[in-house]
């Protein structure tokens, strides 16, 4: 027996109110993410347009919250030569925490912090097997 529409779980990506909400997210987020002392240097040496790059992580998260799925490439191997160490990643993740819990919903805003330290653990594990590889 399979559900109906109205009966199944909406997805996180409905429940933040789609992709106009999702941007709204992102555009305040990379706003300081672009300021900070610490990833905004990384940005700033690899972004040149900010509405395309922006547009691009928004399919990436679209897809993340079971929205449409418009991504489709290497996003973890484009942050293996970046240099990217454990003060990166903290810096990002205390930024998305902060701006999801400002611009969503209590749960929804913790669904999305848990998504992005999980997609956080599979990077820092790519990074260091790409170290490794190419150290060992």
């Amino acid at each position: 027996m399979s559900l109906s529409s109205s009966s199944r779980p909406a997805s996180l990506f409905d429940r933040i109110g789609g992709r106009p909400a999702l941007m709204g997210l992102l555009r305040h987020f990379y706003a300081d993410v672009r300021q900070h002392q610490v990833i905004g240097p990384v940005f700033a040496a690899h972004i040149e347009d900010w509405p395309a790059h922006l547009e691009k992580i928004a399919d990436f998260w679209s897809g993340v919250t079971g929205g449409p799925a418009r991504y489709s490439g290497p996003m973890p191997f484009k942050h293996v030569p970046l240099g990217l160490e454990e003060k990166h990643f903290e810096a990002w993740l205390g930024l998305w925490c902060r701006h999801c819990r400002i611009w969503l919903p209590a749960n929804e805003a913790e669904d999305m912090v848990l998504a992005a330290e999980t997609i956080g653990q599979r990077l820092r594990q790519i990074i260091a097997l790409h170290a490794r590889s190419t150290t060992g």
